[in-house]
């Protein structure tokens, strides 16, 4: 596995001798995603469904459903096939695909949650524009266009990370192929890759979270001059839940890249809280705190909606 000149295949070794703990970690993770589709599934069905969900709003949270659901989908299926066959090996080229998709989603649940930002902005400093300001035609090209950031983004990322030739190992101590991981075992200057990875985070993730705290400070400030106590109820209600799962997210995935880890499992822990809880956690989140969404999943599952 050692000083060959160019690897073809790579060994994924998340759960390295760990063989008596592995059935409950494949039940772990089957569960995990399981339990995290039927939910972002569940959400989704019942906002297209909801004739009262047909708003901004509520697209912007289907849309974060259709991307966790994506987010995990990209990763977990492969590793329980590899807990399963027990086979880890993963040709270089699917290395880069999982890695173009996976990026590619991390990137687009910064972008919907920074416009799930600027919709409660509008909402409630603006309100009398809101119709106007996100419109259905206007979601669907912020959709869209959500989707083509997303993948030239990604698509720069996996060109920059192919300057690293992996020659020194061809092991990676992840459940799938992340950036971080490649650079460990890269034998060659990183610093392109650095280079590009920093501007993409640097314009992709604080700027977005830079503009999202200032629309929450606008917002804020408009919810304590409110007269009503109802209404800034109401204001805050709709806000916790987002509050929460963007706190959820920027704490792991800065966590995951920008504090130095002491070990692989860290990087581990911090892959496995950030890639396949965190997108189960986020309906639940919603489901729990709006009480449309979760009013319209108790009808949902009552089969009102259906019958």
């Amino acid at each position: 596995m050692k000083n060959e000149t160019s690897i073809k295949y790579f060994y994924i070794l998340p759960f390295s001798g760990e063989t008596r703990s592995k059935p409950f970690i494949t039940a772990f993770f089957f569960l995990i995603y399981v339990v995290g589709v039927l939910i972002n599934s569940s959400i989704i069905t019942v906002i297209c469904l909801e004739v009262q969900l047909h708003k901004p709003m509520y697209l912007f949270i289907c849309n974060l459903s259709i991307v966790d659901i994506f987010y995990t989908s990209v990763t977990v299926p492969k590793l329980l096939h590899m807990l399963l066959s027990g086979n880890h090996i993963v040709s270089s080229a699917q290395c880069y695909t999982q890695l173009f998709f996976f990026s590619s989603n991390v990137t687009a649940e910064g972008i919907v949650l920074f416009i799930m930002a600027y919709d409660r902005y509008v909402a409630i400093c603006d309100p009398l524009h809101y119709d106007q300001i996100l419109s259905r035609r206007n979601c669907t090209l912020i959709t869209i266009g959500t989707w083509a950031v997303s993948f030239l983004n990604s698509l720069l990322f996996v060109l920059s990370s192919l300057y690293m030739s992996s020659c020194h190992s061809n092991v990676i101590h992840q459940f799938f192929c992340d950036a971080k991981s490649l650079t460990k075992i890269s034998c060659t200057s990183t610093q392109m890759f650095f280079l590009v990875a920093g501007t993409e985070i640097l314009v992709i993730v604080f700027v977005p979270l830079l503009c999202t705290c200032i629309s929450y400070v606008n917002i804020f400030s408009v919810i304590f001059k409110m007269k009503s106590e109802e209404s800034r109820r109401k204001a805050f209600s709709t806000c916790s839940s987002h509050l929460t799962v963007i706190s959820i997210y920027y704490g792991t995935c800065l966590a995951e890249y920008l504090i130095p880890a002491y070990s692989d499992v860290l990087d581990l822990a911090f892959n496995v809280v950030y890639a396949t809880i965190t997108p189960m956690i986020n309906p639940i989140i919603y489901s729990l705190q709006n009480a449309n969404v979760k009013n319209a999943m108790l009808r949902f599952l009552k089969g009102k909606l259906l019958f």
